[in-house]
């Protein structure tokens, strides 16, 4: 059955499972996830679940947004996102407006795709923003950091690797495993790194490529 909340990234650390294997997670804050609307096929032509997340206050909420939150009988929300699984059974769905979405939905062993914004780097050249291999190094070579031949590229430069803007995209990390739920502290532990920086927003559903 397929599931979804919204979380904030904290941090890294390690721990060791059940067979004694040190597994490095990150560790996910989500308290305070509430279901603001359910979108439904008859009246918005495709069936979605709005979470909201973390409490803002409202001296910075404009009236549309503490509108929309007082039909959930709730306070505004900071972040507000919806969940879509297209192809299979939504247990959100199944859930009423107004009600709280709980880390306890998610169980240790299940795998998740974690939606975020990367890290931003800047403007970078071709040799960290696309892994290419530097020139000679040694005296006399203009080709040291710079990109290749570019070719006969007049009117057809679309989608040549060349330096840029590196970073601060929408990025999803794929079939990662929850390796322990800790409903006390409202947190999730997942295998491995996940996208963008500590403090993050991230959307954590479960995995499209696994059997849900």
């Amino acid at each position: 059955m397929a599931k979804g909340i919204l979380g904030r990234k904290i941090g890294m650390t390690q721990i060791f499972d059940e067979n004694g294997m040190l597994v490095p997670v990150t560790v996910v804050d989500v308290r305070d996830n509430v279901v603001l609307q359910q979108k439904t096929e008859e009246i918005d032509g495709y069936v979605a679940t709005q979470l909201g997340f973390e409490t803002k206050r409202e001296k910075l909420s404009n009236k549309p947004e503490k509108g929309h939150a007082a039909k959930a009988n709730t306070e505004p929300k900071r972040f507000v996102r919806e969940i879509r699984f297209p192809n299979f059974e939504n247990e959100l769905t199944k859930l009423s407006v107004g009600d709280v979405v709980e880390p306890s939905i998610f169980e240790a062993g299940d795998y998740v795709d974690v939606i975020g914004t990367s890290k931003g780097k800047g403007f970078q050249g071709v040799i960290k923003r696309h892994n290419q291999r530097t020139g000679p190094q040694t005296h006399g070579s203009r080709f040291h950091r710079r990109p290749g031949s570019m070719g006969s590229v007049k009117g057809n430069i679309k989608g040549k690797k060349l330096p840029g803007q590196m970073g601060n995209v929408k990025t999803t990390i794929q079939n990662l495993r929850i390796v322990a739920v800790d409903t006390e502290n409202q947190v999730l532990l997942i295998s491995g790194n996940i996208p963008g920086p500590k403090k993050g927003l991230v959307v954590i559903q479960s995995a499209v490529k696994k059997a849900v």
